[in-house]
């Protein structure tokens, strides 16, 4: 195929472009705005392949969407830019409503264009779980579970998943969708927790908790999630919604432990000086309780499923960060392990 694919130098994009190039055999065009959580250095081992080729784009900027989908010519679009930190979305909204709504927007109607000259296109859009709010002690996402976002990041990606639908709906556009569960492995951006949890443990820094650590999230290794994502592009039904999770539903609180044993076994550190590091810091507001997908509708159709057991995944994640230092280096710049999103002026006018 050839396969253009936006947020490409981010954490899940840059996996699946190397997957689709190195992997595959596909030729792909890669468009990233190149933000902060976006680096050329997680595509250096397509760097130079024939098959691949990179753009330096807005996805809010028409003009050069259009031109690039014209000039590549692509079989399909695998939309993945977004911004994706929660915190990150209670500081600063307005971003998320820009690149998350009004880009995807832009892309829609690029792809519309498109699509009228070249049969057999197709779009995806790649979101999230945390569209559908937040679970009770039992029970599981599936793909007509009504939406309830409770932050600005959730909501930003509930309305591009709306218009990815109308977009299908309306104008005919061969277009699928799918919601993904917490994605970990290499080259995660350290502003999540389990790469910021594993460079603090190495690192012997304070491990932030938020809250009592309870919140349970499911988990999906970003290898599983590409291949997911490749079988819903290949077979997934037109205007049709696959939720992509782990099967992996774990506490933070006991994440934290898992990355604190990995640790401990690549490098020898002890277990129980780790654990001294633990803080438990105030709650993110609005901070949704538990998320849990059912993968019943991609496991029937698409014959997909998730393959990385958890602990072997987090042990493989751990290794990369310990062998990756100056990567990880490279980024103290642009972000210092600072807690985001707690909302400091709204409090202080209480």
């Amino acid at each position: 195929m050839k396969v253009l694919v936006t947020g490409g130098a981010g954490f899940i994009g840059s996996a699946l472009v190397r997957h689709l190039v190195l992997a595959r055999g596909d030729q792909v065009c890669t468009l990233d705005k190149l933000t902060y959580s976006g680096s050329l250095t997680n595509l250096k081992a397509v760097e130079h392949h024939p098959a691949h080729q990179f753009a330096q784009v807005d996805i809010c900027d028409g003009q050069a969407v259009r031109s690039c989908i014209n000039d590549f010519a692509p079989d399909v679009v695998m939309h993945l830019a977004a911004e994706s930190h929660v915190d990150r979305s209670i500081d600063g909204p307005g971003e998320f409503i820009a690149t998350n709504v009004v880009g995807t927007y832009t892309m829609l109607e690029a792809a519309r264009e498109y699509s009228q000259q070249h049969s057999g296109f197709r779009f995806l859009h790649v979101s999230t779980d945390e569209v559908y709010g937040s679970l009770g002690r039992t029970g599981t996402f599936t793909e007509t579970t009504p939406y309830a976002p409770n932050s600005p990041y959730s909501a930003s990606k509930a309305g591009s998943d709306h218009l990815a639908r109308a977009w299908h709906e309306t104008y005919g556009l061969d277009v699928v969708i799918t919601n993904c569960s917490n994605n970990y492995g290499p080259y995660q951006f350290p502003e999540k927790l389990i790469p910021l949890v594993t460079l603090n443990a190495i690192n012997r820094r304070d491990i932030p908790v938020y809250g009592d650590g309870m919140q349970v999230r499911d988990w999906l290794y970003v290898e599983d999630h590409v291949l997911g994502l490749c079988q819903v592009v290949e077979k997934g039904r037109p205007g049709r919604t696959y939720n992509l999770g782990g099967e992996n539903e774990r506490a933070n609180i006991d994440i934290v432990q898992t990355i604190i044993d990995a640790v401990a076994l690549h490098t020898g550190q002890d277990v129980q000086q780790m654990q001294s590091l633990i803080k438990h810091v105030d709650d993110r507001p609005g901070h949704d309780r538990r998320y849990a997908i059912d993968i019943s509708r991609v496991r029937q159709e698409l014959n997909w499923q998730p393959t990385t057991d958890f602990e072997q995944g987090i042990r493989q994640t751990v290794r990369w960060y310990i062998d990756n230092q100056p990567w990880c280096e490279g980024l103290s710049e642009v972000y210092a392990g600072q807690r985001l999103g707690q909302l400091k002026q709204l409090q202080k006018g209480r």
